[in-house]
């Protein structure tokens, strides 16, 4: 049984308060409901009317359908956060709906409420009988409008079923259409005659349709890319039903009035990027990094020449007094890859910038005329 929202003794009252609104200024104002009729219902509540008195039967379905997602792995459907989903589920569906003539007296409030905080925040010097009667419209208006969002959350729940799968948890639907149905309340227009939950349903498709764009992607697309993309695969797959066969970039840009580059475009950056850890084959043993190729390694080739190279310098640098083998290494980083100047490796040393340029020169003319020489100017070619 629903009851009445009694009526407060203010002075003004809530509709003069309201009447007193600036010309112009429209709370109500807002996108045309008419242009998403999706779930317009005969209760604000939801898509489907009750009494109240428990759980609604779409509402329990859902709560049903947590413990499959848990054991498909679904993050709506694993750990803690599941069980306060269900919670919630079960808690919003003990909310009971409003009539038609209650959503009006509550949009009334909030609108209200809003003028009088509006007037509060705005006009200094208020007098003191005026000011506690706005306050009191705050207040009211407040809890109007808490009420008129609570009784309308499994209408969030019911649309929210409708992204699963795109990119986004349950959860997180849920929780950006609740945004949208608070913003909801704040523009309703209950003069217009439209019902509150045909209203509702545009902002919170729109806040779950931004946020889809805005977080799904690893890599964000700008709003309306991702609106151009949702076209061209709408239509690729309504050709594809149609006619039976993948259709061509052509025949879609044809579809589209677009250009056959831009929608190879725009399906290139419908592409989802896959993680390199991901498990490829029928075991899942291997990891799709490991199957792709590393263009910077060395070839096999290229590695065994390296080696060999390795071995002749080793066999000519072992030939060498110490001093001037080191002094070799240092200054061509033959040992760790970082090449010496003459300065440091006389620190080194102990001696001067000099006396190093001196072994150096000395050691590499042993180098020129060693034995092994032939063989390691064949790796230069």
């Amino acid at each position: 049984m629903q009851t009445r929202i009694p009526t407060v003794n203010a002075s003004p009252p809530v509709h003069a308060v309201a009447a007193r609104a600036p010309e112009g200024a429209e709370p109500g104002a807002g996108p045309e409901p008419g242009t998403d009729p999706g779930m317009e219902t005969e209760h604000g509540g939801g898509p489907a009317a009750g009494d109240g008195d428990g759980e609604e039967p779409e509402v329990l379905e859902l709560i049903e359908q947590v413990p499959e997602q848990r054991r498909r792995g679904d993050a709506a459907g694993t750990g803690p956060s599941a069980d306060l989903f269900r919670q919630y589920l079960r808690e919003i569906g003990r909310i009971p709906l409003l009539t038609a003539a209650e959503e009006v007296e509550l949009a009334r409030r909030v609108e209200a409420g809003l003028f009088a905080e509006e007037k509060l925040g705005t006009t200094p010097g208020l007098d003191l009988g005026l000011a506690l009667d706005l306050d009191k419209l705050v207040v009211m208006g407040r809890r109007a409008k808490r009420r008129l969002i609570e009784s309308n959350l499994r209408l969030v729940v019911s649309v929210a079923k409708r992204y699963v799968g795109r990119g986004l948890t349950m959860l997180d639907l849920v929780q950006e259409g609740n945004l949208g149905l608070i913003r909801a309340v704040e523009k309703f227009d209950y003069t217009r005659g439209y019902k509150f939950s045909t209203y509702a349903t545009w902002w919170i498709r729109q806040a779950m349709s931004r946020a889809l764009a805005d977080q799904a992607r690893t890599i964000r697309v700008p709003v309306h890319v991702v609106e151009l993309i949702n076209r061209v695969v709408r239509v690729q797959r309504r050709m594809l039903q149609e006619r039976g066969y993948e259709p061509t970039a052509e025949e879609v840009a044809v579809h589209l009035e677009l250009t056959p580059e831009r929608v190879l475009e725009v399906l290139r950056l419908a592409q989802e990027p896959i993680s390199l850890h991901a498990p490829v084959g029928e075991e899942e043993d291997v990891a799709l990094g490991d199957l792709i190729e590393d263009g910077d390694a060395a070839s096999p080739m290229e590695s065994a020449a390296f080696f060999l190279l390795r071995e002749h310098l080793e066999a000519v640098l072992s030939t060498l007094g110490e001093r001037e083998r080191k002094v070799v290494q240092l200054r061509y980083g033959l040992a760790d890859g970082r090449p010496r100047t003459l300065e440091e490796i006389g620190r080194i040393f102990g001696v001067t910038r000099e006396r190093i340029r001196q072994i150096e020169s000395k050691t590499l003319g042993k180098l020129r005329d060693h034995a092994f020489a032939d063989q390691l100017r064949g790796y230069l070619d």
